[in-house]
């Protein structure tokens, strides 16, 4: 497995953390010069989900630039804090993985580069958003560097974890002050005797239970470090209402909305690391039953017995790198890691054997008869090697690794 590891971060490194992403399409140079193309939505739509589903990339010859993804370079940090750690408990790997003093190098380089790519704008705290603008349904467009709930807790909480390694209070001064951006800048609908939070500060996108349940993941790890009740008690809120939007089998449906009633793999591994993410720092054990039975129908629902990834609860179609990634993320969170060892071994196994080019990146999915196989960054590479730090951080005391 560290071989593979390895491979990943040989890859990602050489390329500089720059990448593709599978929502870039607007980013075409040529497409940009062509203003009819440019201002009409229907254009702007047909752009990005021909460049998402096709499985050839076309964005050389589109001139689509390699750029850095703040969300996949807040992945890429929270994963090299795992990887010092890890070699704290285990010296023994800083013989592959580096050892603590160029991990430490690399998590000072990440963290400054992560602070230079926060969302420019008159917000409140610190936030980020992706270096693209992304159509949503012909009359819904998110501009480039538009910050999000989401990007947002991948950034901040990884600065967290420099700060704890580096001991620079910067790190942690900017991370603190995405509260303020979680409390002040995006607006709530209310929702089962609680709120939501909305995905952005535009308007129009605040029915998502995964991003409400981010915002107070994000919160919480606020009230960590400064014991602010005004953040656990805005976290409690959106906690409560994405638990009494839970199902009785225990699964959530994405969003509110009619068009979001799907139930997938790794936004549910998103709820679940918000909801413990939740119970932990802040000492509040009222959702635990939620986080059991999001937990019991996470993990019998979306893995089949060979290791394979299920996208859906109850079709397997697309395979997502995000769905065996999340798998190692969540089951460190909830401290299940060793009770699913074999699950674990068996789904990397698939993914490495599937989804990992000879070159040591991921591919994006893979459907029937067609699959994408597009390098991209943020999604499928800052994700993996997000995923596998976990496994790493969780294994690391054992010989295997070594």
């Amino acid at each position: 497995m560290i071989t593979n590891f390895i491979k990943l971060k040989d890859y990602c490194e050489a390329e500089g953390f720059k990448g593709w992403d599978p929502y870039d399409g607007l980013n075409s140079r040529i497409f940009q010069a062509l203003p009819f193309f440019k201002h009409s939505a229907l254009c702007r739509l047909v752009m990005i989900q021909g460049f998402k589903r096709c499985p050839v990339n076309l964005r050389r010859l589109a001139l689509v630039p390699k750029e850095y993804n703040s969300k996949g370079i807040g992945l890429f940090l929270q994963g090299y804090c795992n990887l010092y750690n890890a070699v704290c408990m285990n010296p023994a790997l800083g013989e592959k993985l580096g050892d603590k003093t160029t991990l430490k190098t690399q998590i000072t380089r990440l963290a400054d580069l992560l602070i230079s790519l926060q969302s420019k704008g008159n917000y409140s705290g610190a936030c980020w958003g992706y270096n693209f603008d992304w159509q949503a349904r012909r009359l819904f467009l998110f501009p480039k560097f538009t910050p999000t709930v989401v990007a947002t807790n991948f950034c901040a909480t990884a600065l967290m974890d420099a700060f704890e390694i580096t001991k620079n209070q910067k790190y942690l001064d900017v991370a603190l002050s995405s509260a303020e951006f979680v409390l002040k800048d995006l607006h709530r609908a209310s929702y089962n005797d609680g709120f939501l939070f909305s995905y952005s500060p535009l308007k129009g996108n605040d029915t998502v239970f995964n991003a409400s349940l981010l915002g107070s993941r994000l919160l919480s790890f606020c009230y960590h470090y400064t014991g602010n009740e005004s953040y656990k008690t805005a976290a409690r809120q959106s906690v409560f209402a994405c638990c009494n939007a839970q199902k009785a089998d225990g699964s959530w449906v994405y969003g509110m909305l009619p068009v979001q009633s799907w139930i997938d793999s790794f936004h549910t591994g998103y709820n679940l690391d918000g909801l413990i993410a939740y119970e932990e720092l802040t000492g509040d054990i009222s959702f635990h039953e939620n986080i059991e039975k999001g937990f019991d129908f996470y993990i019998k629902n979306f893995f089949e017995q060979d290791g394979c990834p299920k996208y859906y609860h109850n079709r397997k179609y697309p395979i997502d790198i995000h769905c065996p990634g999340q798998l190692f993320v969540t089951l460190a969170r909830l401290h299940k890691f060793n009770d699913y060892k074999q699950l674990v071994d068996k789904v990397l196994e698939w993914t490495i054997e599937n989804m990992q080019d000879k070159k040591g990146y991921f591919y994006y999915q893979l459907k029937q008869g067609m699959n994408t196989r597009i390098p991209y960054m943020r999604w499928s590479n800052a994700f993996m090697f997000n995923a596998l730090s976990y496994y790493i951080l969780s294994t690391c005391k054992t010989t295997e690794l070594i």
